[in-house]
């Protein structure tokens, strides 16, 4: 099977779980007999264009003929099976999905985030959830309040770009959404549900779980959204060293508020930022990891690394959290979940620490099912042959002019 896996890479001075993602994904079919076609972009190659193409980036979201050139001459040279799409902004733009099915290559898209409908793709502005843009046919509360890089002119042209490329979305012949709160999403934009694949992302198994360690563990960006000072809301509400040890890693711009209260706390540790050995040790050394966004997080990758090392989870109820932990069988769940609120944290915590070494097995038994990359993998393949079946002598479609926007 061949299948061109179609990705604009993040900057890499933003550091991109997505882009990730992607590379283990890529690795992981190829492991499995795949032959990936990679048709890659990168926004790092922004500022070493050429003024002529420099000159067509305001289009390029919508139309960006460079990507549909070179993916034309890709897909009449090697006649892939699939083409699967994740990120396409900007120098890929959606019309990929069109040039494919001008070429009789039937298209698969991972969603990451939300911006079918909004233009940050976060549903999430000014320290609070937002969906004002749902239902509109041009996203106008998102040029209102400047979503997209803080600019009223580039919000326009991503809300434009939406609304543009509205039918092309609900063209591509199959979807998958990373959790059922993504399937949800997409329903709600019009998309049938037979057209949806609920399938997570993998990561490398990292072996038999180490006994169970004490305390509870943060981390990721520490911002906002993540729901750090929510956390210490909570924590504060109990007595000091009542709860063991609250350790705390990664960076941001709170990172000055968790570094008082790893001063004015003795049971608050900062360990600053760790790479995947320190990662790994510090999930070794913890009984529950925390997972609190305060927005609708599409699919945190700590908690498939908590429940990888046998660590439940306590998060919030939001975004792909509950599926993540399993809370569609409450009895086979690998954590909690409660509302994003100080008191219902609070009251959490202490249930969690006593109850972490009975659903320890249970989280590396989830991970097992649902998030080894055999199991991830393998559900992928079986994507890709649904949409694959073609006759072998099937005619395919020669070479073409561009199409006008």
């Amino acid at each position: 099977m061949k299948v061109v896996v179609a990705h604009n890479r993040y900057r890499e001075a933003a550091p991109s779980g997505e882009n990730v993602i992607v590379d283990l994904e890529i690795a992981q079919l190829g492991a499995a007999g795949v032959e990936v076609l990679p048709f890659l972009r990168s926004s790092d190659e922004i500022p070493t264009m050429p003024k002529t193409a420099k000159a067509l980036l305001p289009i390029s979201p919508i139309y960006a003929p460079r990507a549909q050139h070179d993916l034309a001459e890709l897909l009449r040279t090697h006649r892939p099976d699939v083409l699967h799409l994740h990120n396409p902004y900007p120098l890929l733009s959606p019309w990929v999905v069109r040039t494919a099915h001008r070429y009789g290559v039937p298209v698969v898209q991972t969603v990451h985030n939300y911006r079918q409908v909004c233009s940050s793709g976060v549903y999430y502005r000014d320290g609070h959830i937002c969906q004002d843009c749902r239902g509109r046919a041009l996203g106008v509360p998102a040029i209102v309040h400047r979503c997209y890089r803080n600019s009223r002119a580039q919000s326009a042209l991503m809300a434009t770009t939406l609304a543009v490329h509205r039918p092309t979305w609900r063209s591509v012949d199959r979807y998958i959404a990373l959790t059922s709160a993504v399937a949800e999403h997409l329903r709600d934009y019009g998309i049938p549900a037979e057209r949806i694949v609920v399938k997570p992302n993998a990561i490398p198994d990292p072996g038999a779980p180490a006994p169970l360690g004490d305390g509870f563990l943060f981390y990721g960006r520490l911002s906002p959204e993540k729901g750090v000072a929510l956390l210490l809301n909570a924590w504060r509400q109990h007595p000091e060293g009542s709860l063991g040890r609250l350790r705390i890693a990664g960076d941001g711009e709170l990172r000055e508020l968790v570094e008082a209260e790893a001063v004015e706390r003795s049971d608050v540790e900062y360990l600053g930022v760790l790479d995947r050995d320190g990662v790994r040790a510090a999930l070794r050394d913890t009984a529950v990891v925390l997972a609190v966004p305060t927005w609708h997080d599409v699919l945190p990758t700590v908690v498939i690394e908590a429940l990888a090392s046998g660590r439940p989870v306590l998060g919030t109820a939001l975004g792909g959290v509950p599926y993540l932990v399993g809370m569609d069988d409450p009895a086979t769940a690998a954590g909690w979940v409660v509302p994003p609120e100080p008191a219902a944290l609070a009251a959490a915590l202490p249930a969690a620490r006593e109850r972490a070494a009975a659903l320890a097995p249970l989280a590396r038994a989830r991970y097992e099912r649902t998030f080894h990359p055999d199991v991830v993998t393998g559900r992928l393949l079986d994507v890709y042959a649904g949409l694959a079946r073609r006759p072998a002598d099937a005619p395919h479609p020669s070479d073409a002019p561009h199409p006008s926007i």
